[in-house]
C-alpha cells in the first residue's frame, strides 16, 4: 500500500505537523510506503498534479485548512480524476463541524476525519480498502456509503496525549523551516464561541521532563525559534513558571513564541517574567477586544479589568516583545470603539498590534449561533464575517483598512515609534492618515519600506509638520538615502563636529562620514556618523548637539 501525502502550506515559512505526528505513530510498519509532495499554495497546480500522478498512491492524504482549502480541492479533484482508483482522505480544522454537505459537493474525497487522527489513522489504514464493512467502526471519520447515505462517527480524540510518539521522531518532520512548532498541550480551559479549540477538555499536558527531551533534541538542530502550541500558556501558573524555566535552559540560542492571557498572571508569574532574559520570549497576548460586552458575548473567559492590567505589564517588559490583537467583527464590537482599541494598544506600547476580521471557523459555537447574534459570513473559506448588528460592510472595508495601516507603519519597527506617537498624542491621526492612504490609493499595495517612509513623511509635512525631525531621524536610522525627500534638511558637505555634544549610542571617530540634521537654526540638531569600512547603510553613531 502506498500513501502520498500532500503537504500543502500558505507559504514556504509554514510547515504542517500533520504528517510527522501521524507518521510517527506507525512508521515501524512496513507495509506501508509512504511518499511525499510538499508544495504551497502558490505554486502551479499543474505541476503538482502531475507529480502526484506519476507517484501512483493508492491513497491521497492531506490536512485542510482555511487558508489551503481552494487549492487543495483543485489539486486533488484533478489528481482523482487521473488516478480513479486512488481512495482521498482529509482531515484538519475545515472538517471539525457538520460535513455532510462537503462530502455531496465533492465526491472525488472519499472520507473526512474530524478531530485528533493519531490512534485512529492507523485503525483506518488497516480498513481504508474494506469501506461497507469496516468505516463504521472508525471515530471521527466522515463518509457516504455505497447508498451515498451520510455517516458520520463523531469526533476522534487523543486522551492520552503523552504517550504518542512525538512528530520529531518521524523522518518527514522537517528541519529547515525558520522555526518549529512544539505542542505542549492539547484541549483549552476556555471557552472562546470563535475558536476551534473553546471549550475542548479534558485539557492534556505533557510533563516537564517529556517536553526537555523534546527541546534537547530541537536544540541538537540548531533551531532558533519555537513556537509553544499552547491555546493558554498560563491557564495554571505554577506550570507555566516550570516551563519559563526549562526555557531558560536554552538562552540565548533560543527563542520561544507562545500565546499567554493577560487577565491571569499571578504575582508570582509577573516576577518570573520580569528576570528572564532579553530576546528569550515573543508572547501573544490574546485580547480580541477591550469591550466587556463584547468579551462576554464572545464567551471569553477573565475578567477584562485584569487583563487590561495585565497586558499593561507585559508591554511594559523590555526584555520581551508582547504583540496584541483585535478581532472586527466580533458581535457588539462598533468600529469607532476598534479605532479606540488601537489607541489603547497603542499607548500601552504594544510591539505589534494585529486587527483581523473575524472568521466563522467550523465547529465553533459562535458559527453556529450566527444568526442568533445577527453575523453574515461568506460561506466560502475563509468565513470572514461580512456585516454585523454593529459593524456594516463599509465599516468592515474600513476596519480591513485600518489592519493594513497598522501592519505597514505601526508593526514597522522602522515606523513603530514615530506611528505610536502620532497616533496617542493625536487622537485624529489614525482616521487622517487612512483617509490620506484610501484616497491615494495605495491602501492595498504593497508598499517597500522606503515608500512608507516618503509617505508618512509627505502626509506629515501637511497635516503634522511638528513631526517632521522624527520621520527624518527614523529615515536616517534605517540607513535609507540622504538624497530624498525625508532627508532634505540634512547636511552632508563641509560638516565638522561641534565643541561639545551628548553621544546618544555609538563612539565617535574621524573616521567616521558625519552628516547633521538640524532643527533648531543652524547650529542645534543630531548629528550621524557612518562608517564606510563595513557594509552597512544605518548610521554607528549618533549624537545631539549642546547649545
Amino acid at each position: 500500500m502506498k500513501i502520498l501525502w500532500l503537504d500543502l502550506n500558505s507559504s514556504y515559512a509554514h510547515s504542517s505537523l500533520a504528517l510527522p505526528a501521524l507518521h510517527a505513530q506507525i512508521m515501524d510498519d512496513t507495509t506501508i510506503e509512504w511518499d511525499i509532495v510538499s508544495t504551497t499554495i502558490n505554486e502551479n497546480t499543474g505541476m503538482v498534479v502531475n507529480q502526484i500522478y506519476h507517484r501512483q498512491p493508492d491513497i491521497i492524504a492531506a490536512t485542510n485548512w482555511l487558508f489551503s482549502h481552494e487549492q487543495l480541492l483543485h489539486i486533488i479533484s484533478r489528481a482523482k480524476a487521473l488516478l480513479p482508483e486512488c481512495c482521498v482522505i482529509l482531515g484538519g480544522p475545515e472538517f471539525l463541524g457538520n460535513n455532510e454537505s462537503f462530502l455531496r459537493k465533492n465526491k472525488f474525497v472519499s472520507g473526512v476525519f474530524r478531530g485528533e487522527g493519531e490512534k485512529v489513522f492507523p485503525q483506518w489504514l488497516k480498513v481504508w480498502n474494506n469501506p461497507t464493512e469496516s468505516w463504521q467502526q472508525i471515530t471521527g471519520l466522515c463518509y457516504l456509503d455505497e447508498a451515498e447515505h451520510y455517516c458520520d462517527n463523531g469526533i476522534a480524540r487523543v486522551l492520552e496525549f503523552d504517550r504518542l510518539v512525538p512528530p520529531e521522531k518521524s523522518k518527514f518532520f522537517n528541519w529547515s523551516k525558520p522555526f518549529v512548532q512544539l505542542e505542549t498541550t492539547r484541549g483549552c480551559f476556555n471557552t472562546c464561541a470563535f475558536c476551534v479549540s473553546g471549550g475542548e477538555k479534558p485539557v492534556r499536558t505533557l510533563s516537564i521532563k517529556a517536553i526537555r527531551e523534546r527541546l534537547k533534541r530541537i536544540h541538537s538542530q540548531g533551531i532558533k525559534n519555537v513556537r509553544i502550541l499552547d491555546r493558554t500558556f498560563n491557564y495554571n501558573n505554577k506550570r507555566a513558571k516550570e516551563l519559563l524555566d526549562l526555557f531558560c535552559e536554552y538562552s540565548p540560542d533560543i527563542c520561544f513564541h507562545l500565546e499567554i492571557h493577560p487577565a491571569l498572571l499571578s504575582e508570582e508569574l509577573k516576577e518570573e517574567l520580569t528576570i528572564l532574559p532579553k530576546g528569550l520570549l515573543h508572547l501573544e497576548a490574546g485580547i480580541q477586544s477591550l469591550r466587556e460586552p463584547v468579551l462576554e458575548q464572545s464567551k471569553r473567559m477573565g475578567k477584562l479589568a485584569d487583563a487590561l492590567d495585565g497586558l499593561e505589564f507585559l508591554c511594559s517588559l523590555d526584555n520581551m516583545e508582547t504583540h496584541a490583537d483585535l478581532i472586527a467583527g466580533l458581535p457588539l464590537y462598533h468600529l469607532k470603539e476598534i479605532f479606540e482599541d488601537v489607541r489603547t494598544l497603542a499607548e500601552y506600547g504594544a510591539g505589534e498590534i494585529q486587527l483581523e476580521s473575524l472568521k466563522l471557523l467550523p465547529g465553533t459555537d459562535m458559527r453556529r449561533r450566527a444568526a442568533e447574534l445577527g453575523i453574515q459570513y461568506s460561506p466560502l473559506p475563509p468565513y470572514e464575517v461580512l456585516q454585523t448588528r454593529e459593524i456594516n460592510v463599509e465599516e468592515l472595508q474600513t476596519a480591513h483598512h485600518l489592519s493594513r495601516l497598522l501592519d505597514g507603519f505601526y508593526n514597522a519597527p522602522t515606523w513603530r515609534v514615530l506611528t505610536q506617537n502620532l497616533i496617542v498624542e493625536n487622537p485624529r491621526f489614525l482616521h487622517d492618515l487612512l483617509q490620506h492612504l484610501v484616497e491615494t490609493d495605495v491602501i492595498d499595495n504593497p508598499l517597500s519600506l522606503e515608500k512608507r517612509g516618503l509617505i508618512l513623511y509627505d502626509f506629515c509635512k501637511h497635516h503634522y509638520p511638528a513631526y517632521l525631525t522624527q520621520v527624518s531621524i527614523a529615515w536616517i536610522e534605517a540607513g535609507m538615502s540622504l538624497k530624498k525627500m525625508p532627508a532634505e534638511k540634512v547636511r552632508t558637505k563641509r560638516v565638522t563636529p561641534p565643541a561639545t555634544w551628548k553621544v546618544i549610542y555609538g563612539t565617535y571617530r574621524e573616521n567616521l562620514r558625519l552628516c547633521f540634521l538640524p532643527i533648531i537654526g543652524d547650529d542645534f540638531g543630531y548629528w550621524f556618523g557612518f562608517d564606510s569600512e563595513i557594509q552597512k547603510m544605518e548610521p554607528v553613531f549618533k549624537a545631539l548637539s549642546i547649545k
